[in-house]
């Protein structure tokens, strides 16, 4: 009984931060409405392959190692914070884009293609310190030495499968044809808007404590 009320936890705190706004989100956002509905599902299936890989560090041990390493912690801070600020500036610097040729298209103006878009979502999560600091502070929590292994499996698929059910929806809604025709109109300002934000969240990353 105590491991599907710890997965109920789990799923639910889970879920909080899947919704709430950070570097994820915004790239969903940007790739979803700018390219196209492929481009969107693509990205979404980067940003779950990259829990895969906070799940990895977590089950082997390694996030032990990381939450005592202020050094490690803080390279991982500040190259995620580097990659943030590096597609900021592009978003900034871009001059708008044309209506991609449908969905079907792999590539659209600004050269997004479908390994592109899973890379982008991939290394977003990764280099996120929010997701490294979910995994380190709260998923770490429910799992330990004593946790039978198809239990660590059963956890760690959900959150997976989280990940990219919510931002597959995200994709979906916003690429509605009515719902992206409106954003596309302001697909210049939505560019900004997106770079403004993402080195906004890179600032704060730089500039926060290591304990928070």
């Amino acid at each position: 009984m105590d491991i599907w009320i710890n997965w109920i936890s789990l799923v639910a705190i889970f879920m909080m931060a899947l919704i709430s706004p950070g570097p994820d989100f915004v790239i969903a956002v940007r790739n979803s409405v700018l390219y196209s509905r492929k481009i969107g599902l693509l990205t979404a299936l980067g940003f779950a392959l990259g829990v895969c890989v906070h799940l990895a560090y977590t089950l082997v041990g390694l996030a032990l190692l990381i939450s005592k390493s202020i050094i490690l912690f803080q390279v991982i801070k500040y190259a995620g914070a580097a990659y943030l600020i590096y597609i900021g500036i592009k978003a900034l610097r871009s001059q708008g884009f044309e209506k991609p040729d449908g969905d079907e298209g792999a590539i659209s103006q600004a050269g997004m293609s479908s390994l592109s878009a899973i890379y982008s979502g991939f290394l977003t999560n990764v280099l996120n310190p929010k997701a490294t600091l979910f995994f380190l502070a709260i998923f770490s929590q429910f799992i330990g030495v004593d946790t039978a292994f198809n239990v660590q499996l059963l956890y760690a698929a959900t959150l997976v499968v989280m990940t990219g059910l919510w931002f597959s929806v995200v994709a979906l809604i916003l690429t509605n044809p009515k719902i992206k025709a409106i954003f596309l109109k302001f697909a210049k300002w939505i560019d900004k808007i997106c770079g403004i934000l993402l080195i906004g969240l890179a600032t704060k990353i730089i500039f926060s404590k290591a304990s928070t």
